[in-house]
């Protein structure tokens, strides 16, 4: 029964990976500096948090971010900003910005 349960979670873990490499592979950091410009009053166009309550997105990691935006478009993780914004983004555009931000120098250095 613990094997089973165990390559379930494999299944599963191996699954989400599977779904966010095609993402970071299809990232056009060129592309998303063209979107970014509805990010930058809360990120910024250098991925520094201009506000207190928004997180520095420059230098963290592709996958994660297009992880985190496609979780806030789907409404599995909640942000009064974000749930605003990211229903309005297309599955390229959160790879786009995601390998945007994620080509930054991490903020703070």
């Amino acid at each position: 029964m613990r094997l089973r349960r165990w390559s379930i979670a494999l299944v599963s873990v191996l699954s989400a990976i599977a779904t966010i490499v095609p993402a970071q592979a299809a990232g056009d950091a060129a592309a998303g500096r063209k979107l970014v410009v509805q990010c930058q009053a809360c990120h910024g166009l250098d991925g520094k948090a201009k506000i207190p309550e928004a997180p520095n997105l420059a230098g963290q990691s592709e996958p994660y971010l297009a992880k985190a935006l496609g979780d806030y478009k789907a409404g599995a993780r909640q942000n009064e900003m974000m749930s605003l914004v990211a229903p309005k983004l297309s599955d390229q555009d959160i790879a786009d910005l995601a390998a945007y931000y994620a080509g930054l120098a991490e903020a703070g250095n």
